[in-house]
């Protein structure tokens, strides 16, 4: 029960995302296979249909099921005369809300496919009831099924072309930063967690303006950020993750997803005071295992726990977590000091400094190909001490053309 409570109190957080939805009751009840006709045993059904006719300003019935058959959605819409909606239908409107860019709305309208074949098989059985077998449309030796059919499947395929040119558009944005090396770190988490806090609390970026609601993040979207040693780096914002998220949601983001595969580091943000904090994680874990991800990816992740604030004297019980308030600032310049560690070592950069003559090319050689953080002129000598950021392959370069320079790691 207190499992279920749970879920029914996420299922109220995903109508209340939406504006001008309201919830006027709910209700626990056992379900049987979604995929039955009678997704509910007869008493159940009764209790329940009682409950409908008792609100009358009920519009709609929530069932907090991933999908319902066309079938079934169609018999409980004409017993309690009011719409009915499952998870992926009420997730799918949240997404349709709160998408803002072109390869957002694309994902969604490629999510909507699935739905409008179902609503199809819906629409044509009526038909043929009320018209007593299906037609063939007028000389084009097409019924209407074959033909909404064939604009469906139409339909999908420009959609995934679309969407293949936004990948390849991504793909060549991701090869100029890497010629740029900015170490990138993909932020991660549950939807809610509060990602987006954190994002801004790293690289102040004051336009972004985190929402206390389920997946206000749509979008990947990227922000420049400085670490300790003042090395830049993009922190990606990412979609948040649900429990039963339905299945064709996932696959219609998993390209969007895909980003996070070529990033140096990921974060995991977890809101440590949700009750079921724990199975959150397991989700986040299960949809990361399923972006085939490089191991070592997996392997050097960095677990934040997050809104520690809000539970007095709070410890991370597991081992390497960090414990942070993305709202307050606890714990950042730790969580900072972590991320550059693991970027160093995920980059095989190296922070070192390194005495020059000023007379020589060595400072304009390290401008080109090297991060400059300070320059120290000793002008007693001609010589200066120079603290640099500098890739391995970068650093055998400058050894090789300059034996003779003094290096101070």
């Amino acid at each position: 029960l207190p499992k279920a409570e749970l879920q029914i109190a996420e299922a109220v957080a995903l109508v209340d995302t939406l504006q001008n939805w309201t919830v006027l009751d709910k209700i626990i009840l056992p379900t049987k296979n979604p995929d039955k006709k009678f997704i509910f045993g007869k008493g159940n059904f009764e209790v329940l249909t009682e409950k409908i006719k008792k609100l009358p300003h009920v519009t709609a019935v929530f069932l907090n099921v991933e999908r319902i058959s066309s079938l079934t959605k169609r018999e409980l819409e004409d017993a309690w005369g009011v719409k009915v909606f499952d998870r992926y239908t009420v997730v799918l409107h949240i997404f349709r809300c709160n998408a803002r860019t072109k390869e957002a709305k694309l994902q969604i309208a490629l999510a909507e496919i699935p739905l409008r074949r179902s609503n199809l098989k819906n629409e044509v059985s009526q038909l043929d009831q009320q018209r007593g077998g299906s037609r063939y449309i007028m000389g084009s030796g097409e019924t209407f099924m074959e033909t909404q059919n064939r604009i469906l499947k139409e339909r999908e395929l420009k959609i995934r072309n679309a969407l293949e040119k936004l990948r390849r558009k991504r793909s060549l944005l991701r090869t100029q930063r890497r010629k740029c090396e900015f170490p990138t770190i993909s932020v991660m988490g549950y939807t809610n967690c509060g990602k987006t806090t954190l994002i801004k609390a790293l690289t102040g970026e004051a336009g972004l303006q985190p929402r206390d609601q389920l997946f206000a993040t749509l979008d990947i979207t990227a922000h420049g950020g400085y670490l300790p040693s003042r090395m830049a780096v993009i922190y990606v914002d990412t979609i948040g993750f649900l429990t039963d998220l339905p299945h064709n949601l996932i696959e219609s983001f998993f390209a969007t997803l895909e980003e996070v595969a070529y990033s140096d580091l990921i974060v995991h943000v977890r809101d440590i005071t949700h009750p079921e904090t724990i199975l959150q994680k397991a989700t986040v874990l299960s949809v990361l295992k399923n972006l085939n991800l490089p191991s070592h990816l997996l392997d050097s992740m960095v677990e934040v726990h997050n809104k520690v604030d809000l539970i007095e004297r709070y410890k991370p019980t597991e081992e390497n977590a960090l414990a942070i308030s993305a709202l307050h600032g606890h714990g950042l310049e730790k969580l900072k000091e972590e991320i550059e560690k693991k970027i160093l070592t995920a980059t095989g950069k190296k922070i070192l400094t390194v005495n020059i003559n000023l007379e020589g090319p060595q400072l304009s050689w390290l401008y080109k190909e090297a991060t400059v953080q300070e320059v120290e002129v000793m002008p007693e000598d001609g010589t200066a001490r120079v603290k640099v950021i500098i890739s391995s392959s970068a650093f055998g370069k400058y050894r090789s053309l300059f034996p003779n320079s003094k290096i101070l790691l």
